[in-house]
C-alpha cells in the first residue's frame, strides 16, 4: 500500500517538530481500538486525553503519533510530530490533503438523510472513479478534518459530511472542505434548543455555500418551506442553482416516485432529459435522498445511466432503516419484519419512518396472535429546545398512524406522547431503553411489522438488539436440537 503520508510531508503540513525515526503511513486514526498497522495516530483529547494511549498506538503498529506533548514511558526514537495543539495539527494535515488533490469535493449538509445520501453517492461513484468518503458520521470539527487528512492524493471523488449542532459550526467546516459542489439534503426542526426557529437551522444549512470553490454548484432542497432562503444564500455564493425535488419549479424533478414494500422507484428529468431509477428502500426521504445523490452525481461528471443503475444497489443501513426479518420459529418459518432506525431522531425523520412502516403489509395467521401488526417503537427526540413537549405530541396526529395498531414510547419527553395516543393504539411507556428492552418478548410477535426509532441518546437501539436476540436465542435452540 503507498504512504498516504510521509514524515516529511506531515512536517510540512502542521509545522510541527518531528521526533524520533523517519516513517510513512497509510492512514490516519485517532482511537486505538480500531487503530491499523501503520496509521499515523492523532492524539487528541475530548472525554480521555489522547496522549495516555500513544504508546498503546505504537505498540500496535502505528507508524507515528501526532501529539503536543511528548507522553511518559515512551521510548527515546519513538516516531512523533509535536505540534502546539492536536486538533490545529489535523486541520492542517486536513487542508494539505485538499490542496494536493485534484478531486471533485462534494459537501452534504442537512437536517436529515446527510448520511444515507452520502453513502447513497459513494455507492454511485465508486463505480466511475476513485472514490473518498467520510467515515460513518464524521460530520463535525474533528470528523471533517480527519476525512479530508484520510484523502488519497490520487482520488477522483471526495464526499466530506457537514454537520453541526450550534450556530456558526458550518461556515467554518465548507471553507476547510473547499467544495465544488454543496448540497442540502433538508432543513426540519433539529437542534432547536440552539435555534430561535427553523429559519435559524436554514440559515446555518445554506452557509455550507459559502465554502464552495469559485464556479461552484449549491444543490438544495426546493420542495421544503425554507427552499427560499437557501436559493438567497445560493445566489451569493454559487455559480449554479440546482433545486431537487418534487414540486413543479425544482430543476432536478422527480416527476413521480412510487413507494413499494422493499424499494421505491423515481421516475424523473434532468437537463433536458428522463431518468428512472430504483432504490433499495421504502420511504419517499430514501427516494428523496436519492434523487439528490442522482443529481450530484450528474452535476460532477458521472456517468447519468451507470449512476441511475448503482443507485438501486444501495440499502438502508444499521440504525438508519436497515430492513431485517426475525426468525422467530424456524421450522413453523414464523419471522417478524423490523426496521432499525435507532441511530437518530427529529420530527421530519419520525415522519418519514412512520409512513414506511405503513408501506409494508403484516402477515395474519401466524404466531400467538394469529394477527399481524404495524408497531412503532419511539423513543425520545433530543435538542428539540422549548417546544419539545408540543413537537413529541403532536406526533399523535401524523397521518400515517391511522395505519398503526400500536405505538411503545421510551424516555420522559416520549410520555406526552403515550398520552396524546388514542387508547386502542397505545402499547407500553418505560422511562428507559433498558426497561423495555427487558420487555422485549411481550412487545412483538410472527407476522408484526415493527418500526424502532429515536435519537441516539435515547438508547432505542437496545431495544433493536433485544429484539433481534429473540430470534437469535430460538433458532440456537433449535439448531441444538437437531444436531
Amino acid at each position: 500500500m503507498s504512504a498516504l503520508w510521509t514524515r516529511a510531508e506531515a512536517l510540512k503540513a502542521t509545522g510541527g517538530e518531528a521526533l524520533g525515526a523517519d516513517w510513512s503511513a497509510t492512514g490516519v486514526s485517532i482511537d486505538t481500538r480500531t487503530i491499523a498497522r501503520g496509521d499515523l495516530f492523532v492524539a487528541l483529547t475530548d472525554v480521555r486525553d489522547g496522549h495516555e494511549f500513544v504508546a498503546d498506538a505504537l505498540a500496535k503498529g502505528a507508524a507515528a503519533a501526532l501529539v503536543s506533548r511528548v507522553p511518559e514511558g515512551l521510548a527515546a526514537n519513538a516516531p512523533l510530530i509535536v505540534v502546539n495543539d492536536v486538533l490545529c495539527g489535523l486541520e492542517k494535515l486536513g487542508v494539505a490533503a485538499r490542496a494536493r488533490t485534484d478531486a471533485w469535493v462534494i459537501a452534504i449538509t442537512g437536517s436529515a438523510g446527510k448520511t444515507s445520501t452520502k453513502e447513497m453517492l459513494r455507492q454511485v461513484l465508486n463505480g466511475q472513479g476513485r472514490t473518498h468518503a467520510a467515515q460513518a458520521s464524521y460530520n463535525n470539527h474533528w470528523g471533517v478534518p480527519l476525512t479530508l487528512a484520510r484523502m488519497p492524493a490520487d482520488t477522483e471523488f471526495a464526499i466530506v459530511e457537514i454537520g453541526m449542532s450550534a450556530p456558526g459550526e458550518i461556515a467554518p467546516l465548507s471553507r476547510l472542505t473547499r467544495p465544488h459542489l454543496a448540497m442540502i439534503t433538508t432543513v426540519a426542526a433539529a437542534h432547536l434548543e440552539a435555534f430561535e426557529n427553523i429559519q435559524g437551522i436554514a440559515h446555518e444549512k445554506a452557509a455550507i455555500f459559502e465554502g464552495l470553490e469559485p464556479g461552484g454548484i449549491a444543490l438544495f432542497n426546493a420542495d421544503i418551506e425554507t427552499a427560499g432562503i437557501l436559493a438567497d444564500k445560493a445566489k451569493v455564493c454559487a455559480d449554479r442553482l440546482v433545486g431537487f425535488g418534487a414540486l413543479p419549479g425544482a430543476k432536478l424533478l422527480a416527476d413521480d416516485i412510487q413507494i413499494g414494500e422493499k424499494a421505491s422507484v423515481v421516475r424523473g428529468h434532468f437537463r433536458g432529459q428522463p431518468f428512472l431509477f430504483r432504490v433499495g428502500a421504502p420511504g419517499r426521504h430514501f427516494a428523496m435522498n436519492a434523487l439528490a445523490a442522482y443529481g450530484a452525481a450528474c452535476l460532477v461528471g458521472a456517468d447519468p445511466g451507470l449512476a441511475a443503475c448503482d443507485i438501486g444497489r444501495w440499502s438502508a443501513p444499521a440504525g438508519r432503516g436497515l430492513r431485517e426479518t426475525v426468525v422467530l420459529d424456524p421450522v413453523e418459518d414464523w419471522t417478524f419484519e423490523m426496521f432499525d432506525d435507532a441511530f437518530n431522531a427529529n420530527p421530519a425523520s419520525m415522519g418519514a419512518a412512520l409512513w414506511v412502516l405503513t408501506a409494508v403489509n403484516a402477515t395474519d395467521g401466524v404466531g400467538r396472535i394469529r394477527h399481524g401488526r404495524r408497531i412503532a417503537i419511539l423513543g425520545d427526540m433530543l435538542e428539540l429546545g422549548p417546544t419539545e413537549e408540543a413537537l413529541h405530541a403532536g406526533i399523535a396526529d401524523h397521518p400515517a398512524m391511522t395505519a398503526i395498531d400500536r405505538v411503545d414510547c421510551v424516555g420522559p419527553r416520549m410520555r406526552v406522547l403515550y398520552e396524546a395516543i388514542p387508547d386502542d393504539k397505545r402499547g407500553r411507556w418505560a422511562e428507559t431503553a433498558e426497561d423495555l428492552a427487558a420487555q422485549a418478548h411481550q412487545l412483538v410477535d410472527a407476522g408484526d411489522v415493527v418500526l424502532v426509532k429515536g435519537s441516539k441518546g435515547s438508547k432505542v437501539s437496545l431495544v433493536v438488539e433485544a429484539l433481534r436476540r429473540l430470534g437469535e436465542r430460538r433458532k440456537a435452540g433449535a439448531d441444538r436440537g437437531r444436531t
